[in-house]
């Protein structure tokens, strides 16, 4: 029959969200170099706001196929392909930072750092609040992973809830403690190697656990209206991997900025 569906994909129909995040994208880079330059940041912001509501539009606009039957199983395999492809290069993007982080370590520059860290560098005590945050966070995970037992195996929607508001209230609790470290920081991220390094790593770590906060609670906000199923969760999924993937940054920025990168080093109290 003709316009019969006889596949399990789901073609898409045209769409102006590439074109806008498009503008959006190239608006924001724009501004970013006009305030490099001594601009306001206005432009900057503008194109962030568009960014932000394709962010948005798109989004629903998947949610919603979902919700029509659209997401069949195959698509789903597919979706989750996307997940990984998407979380290997957040893993590579990170690479970088470690790589630097550790051929500075280990290969100090003679004419800028001779040792490592730099003298007049007084580093976090590990075994302080950046121990404290790593509990937190891999609690944090451990909800998550519960919330996941609770909807897949035993179809329980309101231990799901619990496992999620646990999740995200673990998250906000990681942000402010490390937004209270960052003010007691006795360097700075100009100057020297080390603090750009450090700020670097850690603070986008830090964006990451803000976006994957945001993340599980629009999961938590769909789950209040009736979505996901034990079959069918493939958002919640991808929030779950996402938050594990944040979770594991988190324990190789702990071993090897915290504890070995601030071997012979000032330790400080925080």
């Amino acid at each position: 029959m003709a316009g019969h569906k006889n596949h399990d994909y789901h073609i898409l129909a045209p769409s102006i969200w590439p074109f806008i995040a498009a503008v959006g994208a190239f608006v924001m880079l724009l501004g970013a170099v006009l305030l490099f330059h001594g601009s306001g940041p206005w432009l900057l912001l503008i194109g962030l706001a568009v960014v932000l509501y394709v962010m948005y539009g798109w989004w629903a606009d998947v949610i919603t196929e979902s919700q029509v039957g659209d997401h069949t199983p195959v698509v789903r395999i597919g979706l989750r392909y996307g997940v990984i492809m998407f979380i290997i290069s957040e893993v590579m993007f990170f690479a970088a930072w470690f790589w630097s982080f550790f051929k500075n370590a280990m290969y100090p520059m003679p004419a800028i750092d001779e040792t490592w860290p730099p003298p007049g560098i007084e580093v976090f005590d590990p075994w302080h609040l950046p121990l404290i945050n790593t509990l937190i966070l891999l609690c944090s995970g451990c909800a998550a992973t519960w919330a996941h037992h609770a909807l897949v195996h035993e179809n329980d929607r309101e231990q799901m809830k619990w496992g999620l508001w646990l999740a995200i209230g673990l998250g906000v609790i990681f942000t402010m403690f490390q937004a209270y470290e960052y003010s007691h920081a006795q360097f700075g991220f100009s100057g020297n190697v080390y603090g750009a390094n450090f700020f670097m790593a850690t603070g986008f770590h830090g964006a990451h656990v803000i976006i994957g906060t945001i993340f599980l609670a629009v999961c938590l906000a769909r789950l209040y209206n009736g979505h996901f199923t034990p079959e069918k969760h493939i958002g919640f999924e991808a929030a779950a991997w996402y938050w594990h993937f944040v979770d594991v940054v988190w324990l190789f920025l702990f071993a090897a900025v915290y504890i070995w990168g601030s071997a012979g080093a000032v330790v400080g109290g925080h």
